[in-house]
């Protein structure tokens, strides 16, 4: 088994009683079975950038949901940029073609990117759906022809961009995928429960690095105004008891900004903008030593 987990044979996640409730399932395991208790489960402090990187290992820098927002975003030093997702405000291929102009920039030696809700264009279920449904909820979106966006994804030359997919890079196994639970009928939006599961079972054993655009449950998922968590559990599930990487990196909700432990899993919530789409919050890097053999 990779990492040294002891063999427990193939683990099948089903959908989870709490699926549609994420603050009821979070109050439940937390009374019943302590997912979220100490002392394993606990806040992170992000390292600074000026840390000497160990010997053997790789330094992974963390960004999310910069929304057209990247000219005054101070990157550090890394080998590998991770963006998981809402790098644009509505996946404009004029929008694209700037966020990889900025990634061409980049001294990274890969730049890995997912999409997220915002990235409409991306999401082809979806623009077949606005035409037919609600032409003036995204006029500018509308109004594209479908040969502007119908392979936009090859506007990131400057990335390797990964939808329910994965690649190895200096030994790393990294997957990536852009769903996260229904909110207010953006792209890339599942029901909770199946639907949702259904992508995460996708997900490969023996990935080292989740890139997912939301967060899972209990992690870096709260919503102060809304007063609730809003996590997916199928997520959780999937990446506690099946999954397990090293590394679990998201954004999506702006609130949830920072780095927390289960004292397996790393997880970051990289989002650079703030709720009020400031793009103030900084990079995150985090070291992993490199796999054997690579």
């Amino acid at each position: 088994m990779a990492h040294g987990i002891p063999s427990q044979g193939k683990v099948t996640i089903t959908v989870d009683e709490y699926s549609s409730n994420p603050t009821q399932a979070f109050t439940h395991y937390n009374i019943n079975q302590s997912r979220f208790q100490p002392p394993h489960v606990h806040m992170v402090d992000p390292i600074p950038y000026d840390t000497p990187k160990p010997a053997g290992h790789t330094r992974f820098v963390c960004i999310s949901d910069t929304h057209s927002r990247t000219d005054g975003i101070q990157m550090p030093y890394g080998d590998i940029l991770l963006h998981t997702g809402d790098f644009t405000e509505l996946g404009l291929p004029s929008e694209v073609k700037k966020f990889n102009d900025w990634l061409g920039n980049l001294p990274y030696e890969y730049k890995i990117v997912i999409a997220g809700n915002h990235e409409l264009t991306f999401d082809k279920e979806f623009m077949a759906d606005l035409v037919k449904q609600d032409y003036y909820r995204f006029p500018s979106v509308s109004k594209l022809k479908p040969e502007d966006f119908d392979n936009v994804q090859s506007l990131l030359t400057n990335s390797i961009y990964l939808q329910d997919s994965e690649v190895t890079v200096k030994g790393f196994r990294i997957y990536g995928a852009p769903w996260t639970p229904w909110f207010n009928g953006w792209g890339f939006n599942l029901p909770r429960g199946q639907s949702l599961l259904d992508k995460w079972n996708l997900i490969p054993d023996g990935v080292d690095i989740l890139m997912t655009h939301g967060p899972p449950l209990g992690f870096r998922d709260w919503v102060p105004k809304e007063l609730q968590r809003v996590g997916c559990v199928e997520l959780l599930n999937t990446v506690q008891r099946r999954v397990r990487p090293k590394l679990h990196v998201f954004g999506g909700i702006h609130e949830g900004y920072g780095i927390m432990t289960d004292g397996y899993t790393t997880y970051i919530n990289a989002s650079t903008c703030t709720v009020s789409f400031q793009p103030t919050n900084p990079p995150i890097i985090f070291d992993l030593p490199n796999p054997q053999g690579s």
